[in-house]
């Protein structure tokens, strides 16, 4: 059956969330030495990690890690948490980097979102972006006018559901108004974004490389399914 719509992951898809020397500037563990690269690079890794537990978290944390993406307040929580563990532990400063994170304008697309999002709804084609998440990245896409190129933005804390939980997905295709069978989800994740093909959805993984290290993999992605 011919691909009618395709839905989008948001972070590790179309947009990334890049290490900036300038938000770690002066960054420093509990005995006041500066984080070295390696461990600055892990921090990115631990606030971006689609899926799986980065720490080790208490009862009362490790609640909030399983909740983070329905509910922004957990999210913001745990991963305050997150960052205190991962070694950062002047509050203020995991707090700023929080900020970073929740911020759309901060994360990076990659270089053929915009290419990928006017080749299918320059087609006729829906656009959905679907994103286990816990704030509101329509901004990222607003801001560049590329917003006129999706159809509907599922996000988690929204409808209260997050991938893979058929729940979510159900919704988005409700939204688009199109059958799984001819739908197309992009994403990074086999285990959270290929839920899909639990309700018959075709499914493209990428990998969340650094942007400057994936130069065509929507599109690439695309034309695997026969869009051009």
């Amino acid at each position: 059956m011919a691909i009618n719509a395709v839905m989008f992951d948001f972070s590790g898809t179309l947009f990334r969330l890049e290490q900036n020397a300038f938000w770690l500037e002066g960054l420093a563990d509990a005995d006041g030495t500066a984080l070295d690269v390696e461990a600055q690079t892990e921090l990115m890794r631990r606030m971006t990690a689609p899926v799986g537990q980065v720490v080790e978290l208490d009862e009362e944390h490790q609640y909030a890690w399983h909740q983070r993406d329905r509910d922004p307040e957990l999210h913001r929580k745990v991963y305050l948490e997150v960052l205190r563990r991962s070694g950062v532990p002047r509050p203020e400063q995991a707090e700023a980097l929080y900020r970073r994170l929740i911020t759309p304008g901060e994360w990076t697309p990659y270089p053929d979102t915009e290419a990928a999002l006017k080749a299918v709804s320059g087609q006729g084609r829906k656009v959905g972006v679907l994103s286990n998440i816990a704030f509101d990245i329509r901004p990222a896409f607003s801001q560049r006018g590329w917003d006129a190129h999706v159809d509907e933005f599922i996000l988690s804390f929204e409808v209260g559901a997050i991938k893979p939980e058929l729940e979510i997905f159900r919704t988005a295709l409700d939204r688009l108004g199109v059958r799984a069978e001819e739908t197309l989800m992009v994403g990074d994740s086999e285990e959270a974004d290929g839920g899909a093909r639990a309700l018959g959805c075709e499914f493209a993984l990428v990998d969340p490389l650094p942007t400057t290290e994936r130069p065509d993999a929507l599109l690439g992605a695309l034309r695997a399914h026969g869009l051009r």
